[in-house]
């Protein structure tokens, strides 16, 4: 069939129900000696309900409508898949294109039920315009509460959502709603790539879930996994029949070797098929407006970056190293996103930095509209680490925020999901660590300690911000200084959920300075919206004072000037900018309700040069907008 026909394979895959209520089955498993349907409806009986082998490797099974005209298989029903192998055994397993997957609490594995609700949800809210200046706030529906618990899509619809209009950011990042057996692996062992968590509620949910970010002006990218897939059998694609090499590449290859996961056959006919349904499906069915490809890396490569360094050497990214099924397959994919979406977002998590990995398929390119600055938050955790205030190399920062491939949009971030893992911990965390728990309170006077970890939380973060890329992406909680690691619920920790949560609690306690630490990360969310400085050129670094500690630039029309200095204030600090005139300060970290200390004068609205630079060591952050009516002579 047609290309668009192809990509939409969900439609005529699974199960399908036709107007006159009875039901086509079909799937694709060219090991299987035979197929069988049961569940349910027909007691599961096993062999009851035989498949018809078709070309290809495919199977069909056709069920009529009962007497009463209904579909022969009800709405929440259970099922199961019989395949007989060829060596005689039978396996039970589910379909592929199963949309909906359940587990009862005493279970091991998930069962298949039938998804086919009576009355489909409808929305509600079209997709908003693609942002300029992309702010995502990276989101885990599950570990959205302050409680103990796995959360559900209609908690975080109610509850979080609102939070993040607040904080100003133009677009939530879901992870861990393809369905995964494994709670702990934070979504990125997929079992059952059509289904939607159901530990988080139903697929309506999820869908007015997405409705309403619409409805509020957030875009919703989805984090997809397309790199590899859970090794589970029953109730994965693993074995699906009873070959390993079905959905997979056989022996060695089809295994990663740190994950314990399989490894997709991206030459297959079937498995693109598979995988660019899968996109389609989540674009058409549940409106998500874009995806964050996981683990590209490891995709491009057949050494799957294991054991490897990249310098940035052009040997390193062509070669017979390259995996050019999955290359391609990566192109396709992006070609029919933006052909049939054209505000799609695509972003790739790459941490070899393969050229022309968002330049265009036309041009060569793989396609993707942005790339993760993934070095950027290794940076800051080694420099806080290891590196003494005084000691810090600016020269060295700045590089790392700007060392981008130019026409290569990239998303950069302070600190992402992987820093708030057990194991490692948040910038916060770092600055901070155990007075959090006992000095946050605004009632009290700020130890050195926690006035040295907001002021440089906040820097580093605005830094990050206004230099780093084309769009800026904050894990949730991190904005307001989230304490505590991020660890699920598993046998080392006696499946505990008391790491396994987002305390928001503690921004709505007045007297406590994480709603400082929320307050600034708001204000600068704003400050971008208004000024656009991520939709803006990279930025011209005109002051670098290693002795000074301090990092002027310019960007978008604005004057950024920070100091860094863990001692020192100055007064009457000259520095360049490329239009005399005055300046108007529109965001100050040191400001009293961003846990600042208030210490700049601004009795008046405007200076002029040379421009005062007044404030205190390490809190002190001024962006200037130039006033270009009233320039001066």
């Amino acid at each position: 069939g047609a290309f668009d026909y192809f990509t939409l394979s969900y439609r005529s895959f699974g199960i399908q129900r036709r107007s006159d209520n009875g039901l086509v089955l079909r799937e694709w498993a060219p090991g299987a000696e035979a197929v069988f349907l049961t569940g349910d409806f027909n007691s599961w009986e096993k062999q009851s309900h035989p498949f018809t082998q078709k070309e290809y490797g495919k199977w069909e099974l056709y069920l009529s409508p009962k007497v009463d005209k209904s579909p022969a298989i009800k709405h929440l029903t259970k099922l199961k898949l019989v395949v007989l192998t060829k060596t005689g055994e039978y396996l039970f397993r589910i379909s592929p294109w199963a949309k909906y997957v359940t587990k009862t609490l005493d279970a091991i594995t998930y069962d298949w039920t039938h998804w086919d609700p009576p009355q489909p949800y409808q929305f509600q809210h079209p997709r908003p315009p693609r942002p300029s200046s992309l702010r995502i706030y990276e989101a885990h529906v599950g570990i959205s509460s302050p409680e103990e618990k796995i959360a559900s899509y209609r908690n975080f619809t109610r509850d979080v959502l609102p939070r993040i209009k607040d904080l100003g950011y133009n677009c939530v990042q879901l992870m861990a709603i393809m369905e995964h057996a494994y709670y702990a692996s934070f979504g990125y062992q997929v079992t059952n790539f059509f289904a939607a968590s159901s530990r988080f509620g139903t697929p309506d949910d999820l869908k007015h879930l997405v409705d309403t970010a619409h409805s509020m002006g957030i875009t919703v990218l989805l984090d997809m996994v397309h790199s590899h897939a859970s090794s589970n059998t029953e109730d994965g694609l693993n074995y699906f029949d009873g070959t390993d090499s079905c959905f997979f590449h056989g022996g060695s290859r089809g295994n990663h070797s740190l994950w314990g996961s399989r490894l997709f056959n991206y030459s297959s006919w079937e498995v693109v098929r598979f995988l660019l349904s899968n996109l389609r499906w989540w674009m058409e069915e549940y409106h998500f407006d874009g995806f964050r490809f996981d683990a590209v890396t490891s995709m491009l490569y057949h050494h799957h970056g294991i054991g490897t360094s990249f310098s940035g050497n052009y040997s390193e990214y062509f070669g017979i190293h390259v995996d050019e099924d999955a290359l391609v397959y990566l192109m396709l994919a992006n070609h029919i996103l933006h052909k049939l979406y054209p505000q799609c977002i695509t972003v790739a998590e790459d941490v070899s930095g393969m050229p022309g990995l968002c330049r265009s398929i036309e041009e060569g390119g793989l396609g993707f509209d942005y790339r993760l600055t993934m070095a950027v938050p290794d940076k800051w955790i080694q420099v806080l680490k290891e590196v003494r205030d005084e000691d810090w190399d600016l020269k060295n920062i700045v590089q790392t925020l700007t060392n981008r491939r130019r026409g290569e949009a990239s998303i950069t971030y302070a600190e992402s999901h992987d820093q708030a893992l057990v194991g490692d911990k948040s910038l916060a965390f770092w600055l901070m660590d155990k007075e959090m728990y006992t000095n946050m309170s605004a009632l009290t006077a700020m130890t050195p300690v926690i006035d040295r970890g907001i002021q440089l939380h906040k820097l580093i973060r605005l830094l990050t911000h206004s230099l780093g890329g084309e769009g800026y992406l904050n894990f949730m909680g991190n904005e307001f200084g989230h304490p505590e690691w991020l660890d699920f619920p598993r046998k080392g920790n006696n499946e505990s959920y008391h790491y396994a949560r987002r305390q928001f609690n503690l921004v709505d306690i007045e007297h406590l300075r994480y709603r400082q630490l929320y307050a600034f990360d708001r204000d600068m969310n704003l400050t971008e919206d208004k000024y656009g400085w991520l939709a803006a050129g990279q930025a011209a670094v005109t002051t670098l004072n290693q002795a000074d500690k301090v990092i002027v630039f310019e960007r978008s029309n604005l004057l950024f000037i920070f100091n860094f200095h863990p001692c020192n204030s100055y007064i009457d600090y000259r520095v360049a900018v490329e239009h005399a005139g005055k300046y108007k300060i529109k965001l100050n970290s040191d400001e009293l309700q961003y846990g600042g200390h208030g210490r700049l004068v601004q009795d008046t609205e405007f200076f002029t040069e040379p421009m005062p630079f007044n404030g205190r060591a390490q809190s002190f952050l001024v962006i200037w907008r130039l006033l270009k009516n009233i320039a001066l002579k």
